[in-house]
């Protein structure tokens, strides 16, 4: 059995909220020239490739792309 808290890592205080600035980060990250979407783009391209070779280095630059999008969360 197990159970679910809802709860940050850090708290998080926010005393003057940025509409704006919000809307940019957002942007960055599923936009349609964010980080994920383009590291979604590398790893389905890589299913086409005909060499290994090709392949890998897709799989290695979508996988980074993603690993940034996992430290800006953080």
């Amino acid at each position: 059995m197990w159970q679910y808290e809802k709860k940050l890592q850090y708290p998080v205080n926010i005393k003057n909220p940025n509409p704006k600035y919000a809307q940019i980060i957002i942007s960055q990250y599923g936009g349609p020239d964010g980080e994920l979407g383009a590291s979604m783009r590398y790893l389905t391209q890589r299913y086409g490739m005909p060499y290994d070779e090709v392949k890998g280095l897709l799989t290695d630059v979508g996988i980074e792309d993603l690993f940034c999008i996992l430290i800006i969360l953080i």
